[in-house]
């Protein structure tokens, strides 16, 4: 008879599940099914606890798998990693930035030491030099938190009489994550997934997690009586939607009902991309003052006269607010009631739209002069030379003509600025364009692909996933496409190759120089079981893209110039922007013009 047994009786020990047995329910329980990582000694215990009810599947490194699981959360609302002690979980530290930033709950989970092995020696893995005096098991514990996220050790039992509670701490920090939507670090002791843990009465849903914090907002009606008169007394109003809403799906379907209903036209702004179908008759784009290349920017800029702004970040930032320019026409309109959900899980946002939904308002039936090119200047169908000036008019017509929407994975860099001009239309999962634009990590794309593929897969849809990319950022991460390979995923890599990382590039020094002329993608992409294509001109990448959606992992080949006329319009404006921050004064010059700025503003920056 064990100590428990003996403390609080035979019945009562034998129904206490073990450590592991109850981290799988209440990963399930938060609706997970996948996990992604790497195995190592420390986690080998926790990967064969979960693997009999949660796929563990593996990434090329551990950086992927968190970059995957960042994207896992971005779909599904919940990603988690797996790794080993520190080796393992250190390598997640800028995923774990990466979703910190773009305010996604991503559970990184790391084995660790057992606590009957820490005797004061040094073990492997830990950080620790010959020359120190002092052990430290806590280094990856420390890393986390210098990034302002939650980051603990698993514990224990203290008596033996009674079993750990690590299982109810863990259901705790899952449920923080999910509900303040930032990761949480969590190292799991080796030795404790096999021992018994109190068993967990789990709520029914997951909406009882959030049922103690419906706290009414008082004056909420106040603000929705005030927004109707606005709204009634507008000729040309206008929602613009931040990227808080895309991870509150239920909450975004009650705003673009309203608009639907009431004829509201309505813009994203950058960083939301993807969270609806921009192809929607009432959709304007995504908007970013002068840098737009949307279709409703006239709109925004020339005729709204009442913005009803919601989910915007609470602070700022640059780059979502026109590079800080003051171009952002939204960010400067006397005209405009701002609610930015500060509330946890957008409660008063909640709030203010139960008020709206019971009021009586106009519908509309608004001629908004919609700029079906979508910003891009030239629309020509004739067989041109293919750019990064001209990506966007050709994939845009491909998925009007074809019928066919993408999935859209830009990579950082050129890649994701020229995406910025692409229609990101409807998809199965709920988003139709991911990528990292406020961290802005380079790298993210491939391990972002494999989340939407499996998440694709899970939906039984076959829609194809169209990564973009340079060269450059396409070396950071092509060792991942092995795990697509196995996937057997549906994705298109548009490989934009001149050699070099260009975008900020301020001179010639072989850093800038990522590629080799002998460099093989056909090769590679064969190795991988994919098809290789070479495309330089508009009209073959429309019938390629044609062939490629049929299904299988293609790989197309564009060369591409570095040359002003052969950048897409936002990157020309951006490399302008970057050689005026670096107080270049020829793009000082460029950029006053460009922007159409006195000297004035532009020092203002």
């Amino acid at each position: 008879m064990n100590a428990i047994s003996q403390n609080l009786g035979i019945p009562y020990s034998e129904q206490l599940p073990t450590l592991g047995q109850s981290l799988c329910e209440v990963l399930q329980f938060f609706g997970l099914n996948r996990i992604y990582g790497v195995g190592g000694d420390f986690v080998a215990n926790l990967i064969n606890a979960l693997d009999p009810s949660i796929s563990v599947l593996p990434s090329s490194n551990e950086m992927h798998a968190g970059f995957t699981a960042c994207a896992q959360a971005e779909l599904s609302g919940l990603g988690a990693c797996l790794t080993t002690y520190t080796v393992g979980s250190l390598p997640c530290v800028s995923a774990a930035a990466l979703a910190r930033t773009e305010g996604l709950p991503v559970i990184f989970l790391s084995g660790a030491p057992g606590e009957s092995e820490i005797h004061g020696q040094a073990l492997h893995h830990m950080v620790h030099p010959g020359c120190g005096w002092h052990t430290d098991l806590n280094a990856a514990l420390n890393a986390f938190k210098a990034l302002g996220i939650k980051a603990e050790r698993l514990q224990g039992q203290r008596h033996q009489g009674q079993p750990n509670v690590a299982a109810a701490r863990f259901f705790e920090l899952v449920s923080e994550a999910l509900q303040t939507r930032q990761p949480v670090y969590i190292e799991v002791p080796r030795d404790l997934v096999n021992l018994p843990t109190q068993k967990l009465r789990l709520p029914t849903s997951l909406a009882e997690l959030t049922a103690y914090t419906r706290l009414g907002l008082e004056g909420a009606e106040l603000i929705a009586a005030d927004i109707s008169e606005r709204l009634k007394r507008a000729t040309f109003p206008m929602l613009y939607l931040g990227e808080r809403l895309r991870m509150n799906r239920p909450l975004l379907k009650r705003i673009l009902d309203f608009c639907h209903r009431l004829g509201l036209p309505y813009a994203t702004s950058w960083f939301a991309k993807g969270m609806v179908d921009e192809s929607h008759p009432l959709c304007l784009g995504a908007y970013n003052g002068v840098f737009s290349a949307c279709r409703g920017q006239a709109y925004v800029e020339g005729k709204a006269d009442f913005v009803l702004e919601l989910g915007t970040a609470i602070y700022d930032s640059d780059t979502n607010n026109a590079f800080a320019s003051g171009t952002h026409a939204i960010d400067t309109h006397s005209n405009k009631t701002l609610l930015k959900g500060t509330a946890r899980c957008e409660l008063d946002l909640l709030a203010v739209m139960d008020e709206l939904e019971r009021t009586e308002l106009p519908v509309r039936n608004i001629p908004l002069g919609l700029n079906e090119s979508g910003g891009e200047k030239n629309n020509s169908t004739n067989d041109m030379s293919l750019s990064y000036a001209n990506l966007a008019t050709v994939i845009n017509a491909f998925q009007r003509h074809a019928g066919q929407d993408l999935v859209i994975v830009p990579e950082v860099g050129n890649a994701l600025f020229a995406a910025f001009a692409l229609e990101a239309r409807s998809s199965v999962t709920g988003r139709s364009f991911l990528a990292n634009p406020w961290y802005a990590a380079m790298g993210t794309s491939l391990p972002y692909a494999r989340a939407i593929a499996d998440e694709l897969n899970a939906q039984e849809s076959d829609q194809p996933i169209l990564l973009i990319t340079g060269d450059g950022g396409f070396n950071f991460q092509c060792n991942e496409l092995i795990n697509l390979q196995k996937q057997n995923a549906n994705l298109i890599i548009l490989y934009m190759r001149n050699n070099i990382f260009h975008l900020g590039k301020a001179g010639d020094a072989p850093i800038y120089h990522c590629n080799d002329h002998n460099f093989s993608p056909a090769k590679l992409v064969e190795a991988y079981g994919g098809k290789y294509h070479y495309c330089d001109k508009t009209n073959s990448l429309a019938d390629l893209l044609q062939i490629c959606c049929q299904g299988g992992l293609h790989l197309i080949e564009i060369p591409t110039s570095t040359h002003n006329e052969c950048l897409s319009p936002i990157a020309i404006k951006l490399n302008t922007y970057i050689g005026f921050k670096n107080g270049l004064a020829e793009a000082t010059e460029a950029w006053h013009q460009l922007c159409g700025m006195n000297q004035c503003n532009a020092e203002s920056i």
